[in-house]
């Protein structure tokens, strides 16, 4: 059997939980599905309206126990042998196929079946994260992710053995916002997992507004920094900032991003944002807080 876990926090998601009972039924599936609420505050009333069957389950946290300890918690409540994760804010695309991600595990012992941005921009006020991903998504296709190594994991979408996943499992010492998927991603290589990329995306159905991402964006980078580049392999961004110490042109970049960090946020912040200056922006940030 398979179980399909979906963590949410102050997030609506009924229309991801109806899609898949309607494809597991099309596609004749047995499957789980169990949804984790972290301690929500808000919208949480669509929980309770969720019908109670086997193949349907809520698990209710008390408190927010953060990404890492909400999908451990989701996999210990599963009973498949095999586990699909999937983010809340993700919807069912025509591509999307549960049949696809099960005929995969004769592969590999976990399958990323990827994620897929709107073509047009879904409004005003989105733009960074739009463009940053649409981005993301032309250059990191199954096929370049195959065939690469050390590949930054991504946790919207992926299937993995239940008996693999308790060996690994995610680091609950990370309760802030980033990398804790990079991290499980290194762990995943050094139990010697096969990963799999294939073109099964879902779509991300919540683009957030340039000032929540950006926020977002530091708040990762400063859990990247605790974690004292044990991931550095997987992030160009550390090993830039390794080259540059090399070179002796910490400094000067340093000194180049403090002058007009208040200039790059107005352009990020904007209609117009330039993926450069963002770029320059993280890795600005990233020096300064090291």
């Amino acid at each position: 059997m398979l179980s399909i876990l979906i963590p949410t926090y102050n997030y609506n998601a009924r229309a991801l939980v109806d899609s898949l009972l309607s494809l597991a039924r099309a596609e004749e599936q047995e499957v789980e599905i169990i949804v984790g609420d972290d301690g929500s505050t808000t919208e949480t009333g669509w929980l309770d309206e969720l019908p109670t069957s086997a193949s349907l389950k809520v698990f209710r946290a008390t408190e927010n126990l953060g990404r890492s300890r909400i999908r451990n918690r989701l996999a210990e409540e599963a009973a498949g042998q095999w586990l699909l994760f999937i983010d809340c804010d993700a919807l069912v695309t025509p591509e999307f196929s549960l049949r696809r991600y099960m005929e995969a595990t004769t592969e590999a012992d976990v399958i990323c079946g990827g994620i897929r941005h709107p073509e047009t921009l879904p409004h005003p006020g989105c733009e960074l994260r739009w463009r940053y991903e649409r981005e993301a998504e032309r250059r990191f296709t199954p096929q370049r992710l195959n065939a690469q190594q050390h590949v930054p994991f991504r946790t919207f979408s992926f299937l993995i053995r239940k008996d693999l996943f308790q060996e690994v499992r995610f680091d609950e010492h990370i309760r802030n916002y980033g990398y804790e998927d990079v991290l499980f991603g290194k762990q995943l290589e050094q139990h010697g997992a096969r990963i799999l990329y294939i073109d099964c995306p879902l779509l991300n159905g919540d683009i957030e507004p340039n000032e929540v991402f950006l926020a977002k964006t530091e708040e990762a980078l400063r859990t990247l920094v605790g974690l004292q580049g044990s991931i550095a392999d997987y992030i160009v961004l550390e090993r830039t900032a390794q080259r540059l110490k090399g070179y002796h042109l910490t400094r000067p970049l340093l000194a180049c991003y403090r002058l007009t960090r208040p200039l790059l946020r107005h352009n990020l912040l904007s209609r117009h944002p330039i993926l450069s200056l963002f770029a320059f922006y993280k890795l600005g940030y990233y020096l300064n807080i090291k």
